[in-house]
């Protein structure tokens, strides 16, 4: 098994709430996850048949097994449970005595908020980072990990890519889509998302979106939600706080996961990423989610944006550190460094304050360089650099 990044968090959660909640994208190691972290609790999988018979038809009776908790998986297949548990849990008023894993988060927060809201925190375990590969000696070239992906089964059963995303993509429409939101046309969905892909790295137009989809705009933003929902697309929101009136409004498209993106633009093997026209999106990707796990892994929000305004002025992600002070970076796939890399952070300080010094460009080189411009960073070790 590879160590998580958000092992300890969960552990220290544990033992100030009742209550702790895995979410995250199905495959993402949820399950394996809590089952190493609490072998000590009974694990009980609800996507079983006879189980969630069992937990459904008598709620209390099938608690009462488990006096002491235990790991209730895909529990939003059983809503009746999180009653239950409100009163076991207030009763009790003993910390880390129920763990629950969801894949569907769109119907488990919504339980969640219902009934056990102020008793559970809440963690968000996505597909393996980069820094989590590298502990595991695992992490190859950025290109590598573009086609890769980060899903952990991939890497502990050593799977073809095309082969896992093939079967995941199946998965995700036949069931998981089907439970959220009633899609009959699945050829129609299934080219929404691939026209998503074809926009990966762009500030999203709904209706240009649509139009090529064929679908009116309030199909095109329903069926975005179901994706942002499933952990399938994240949706990157432009900063627009005191700076002018004449900024971006609408969000960046990126994946939470850039294998996925890679099987949904036909890409077949690793080395169609270095000639690919969207590899300097798919590498923005890549860094975009890699930060943003560093984040979720230490249980806190991504204070996450990109910046633009109307004359295409643009800041490819802005890191928020309070106090009207930023990290500015811009995400290159070069391996060769220019001056040009920099050239958008002249307006850009001159609207912050923040000086040459604090530019920073996380690039697919391998030294760390600092120039009167400000510094490239490598891909490879970002987290030393920025410091976020």
């Amino acid at each position: 098994m590879i160590s998580r990044d958000y092992s300890d968090k969960i552990l220290e959660l544990s033992t100030k709430f009742p209550v702790i909640t895995v979410t995250g994208p199905r495959q993402s190691g949820k399950s394996t996850l809590v089952q190493s972290l609490f072998s000590e609790k009974s694990y009980i999988s609800l996507e079983d048949p006879d189980e969630r018979a069992f937990a459904s038809t008598d709620p209390r009776g099938f608690l009462s097994s488990y006096p002491k908790g235990a790991i209730l998986d895909e529990v939003q297949h059983v809503p009746a449970l999180f009653s239950y548990i409100q009163g076991i849990v207030d009763k009790a008023n003993k910390p880390g005595m129920f763990i629950l894993s969801g894949s569907q988060n769109f119907l488990l927060m919504e339980k969640i908020t219902q009934t056990l809201a102020g008793r559970t925190a809440i963690c968000q375990l996505l597909p393996l980072s980069k820094t989590e590969l590298q502990k595991a000696k695992l992490l190859g070239t950025s290109d590598q990990l573009i086609y890769t992906g980060g899903y952990p089964r991939i890497y502990d059963q050593q799977i073809a890519p095309a082969d896992f995303y093939s079967g995941y993509v199946r998965t995700y429409l036949e069931r998981d889509v089907r439970q959220v939101k009633n899609i009959s046309d699945h050829s129609h969905f299934t080219k929404f998302i691939k026209l998503c892909a074809a926009r990966l790295g762009s500030v999203l137009n709904l209706q240009s979106l649509a139009n090529d989809c064929g679908i009116s705009v309030n199909t095109a933003k329903s069926w975005l939600s179901v994706l942002q929902t499933g952990y399938i697309i994240y949706l990157l929101p432009p900063y627009h706080n005191n700076f002018n009136k004449r900024l971006m409004k609408s969000p960046k498209l990126y994946f939470y996961d850039t294998g996925l993106a890679c099987y949904l633009l036909g890409i077949h093997n690793v080395e169609q990423v270095a000639t690919h026209f969207l590899r300097g999106g798919l590498f923005e990707n890549l860094i975009v989610t890699d930060i943003m796990k560093h984040f979720l892994n230490k249980g806190k929000e991504a204070p996450l944006y990109f910046w633009k305004d109307k004359t295409h002025k643009e800041i490819d992600l802005i890191v928020e550190k309070g106090n009207r002070k930023f990290s500015a970076i811009e995400i290159k796939s070069g391996e060769t460094r220019t001056d040009d890399f920099f050239k958008n952070f002249d307006y850009w300080n001159s609207i912050t304050g923040n000086t040459n010094a604090d530019n920073t460009v996380v690039y697919a080189g391998l030294r760390k360089v600092t120039s009167s411009k400000g510094s490239y960073v490598p891909f490879m070790n970002w987290e030393k650099e920025l410091k976020l």
